[in-house]
């Protein structure tokens, strides 16, 4: 970091700037804690007592980095899905969010781990997970298209199948939760 500071004609022993090579790497260990996440030591499942309706969770805020430029990227987070046998407490929905949201990421890619962790251990009828983002390295660089949203989804099981309508009832009630935004 000194060193980029350095590169950016910047003078990293001047006070002002002396103690941020330490500061980023804090901020960089921080941010990417999702690293050093095991979803096997939070991630309980409960038996679903007969529930087989749809369970969803909107507006779950996400903070990641692109890869790509290490700039951040925001937005939110819905997920759905189908119990069979087991469900999971809800706040561990924003903790896998968290988990693959907290690496260098893309949005893809962090949209299909949610929907892979949440398939793997509760073994649902389905899953469904959108992720809409406005990308940073789009607003303050680039073609600095400020106010740009990204959308991503992952969807198995019953949410593939159009027979099932619940791909159809899920993106009625994310239509519903984004007015209440």
């Amino acid at each position: 970091m000194r060193s980029v500071l350095h590169h950016l004609g910047e003078d990293p022993d001047r006070p002002g700037l002396r103690e941020t090579p330490a500061r980023v790497a804090r901020a960089l260990l921080e941010l990417t804690t999702g690293y050093r996440d095991n979803p096997d030591h939070w991630l309980r499942t409960f038996d679903a007592e007969g529930a087989d309706q749809m369970v969803c969770q909107w507006n779950i805020p996400t903070y990641s980095l692109c890869e790509h430029h290490m700039l951040p990227f925001a937005g939110y987070t819905h997920i759905g899905y189908i119990p069979r046998k087991k469900i999971v407490g809800l706040s561990k929905l924003k903790r896998a969010v968290d988990m693959f949201a907290r690496r260098l990421q893309i949005q893809e890619r962090l949209t299909r781990q949610i929907a892979e962790l949440l398939e793997e251990h509760l073994e649902p009828r389905g899953v469904m997970v959108v992720v809409e983002a406005e990308h940073f390295c789009m607003t303050m660089r680039g073609v600095q298209a400020p106010g740009t949203l990204t959308t991503t989804s992952a969807v198995t099981g019953d949410f593939k199948d159009p027979s099932e309508g619940s791909r159809e009832e899920f993106l009625t009630l994310l239509g519903h939760a984004r007015r209440s935004r």
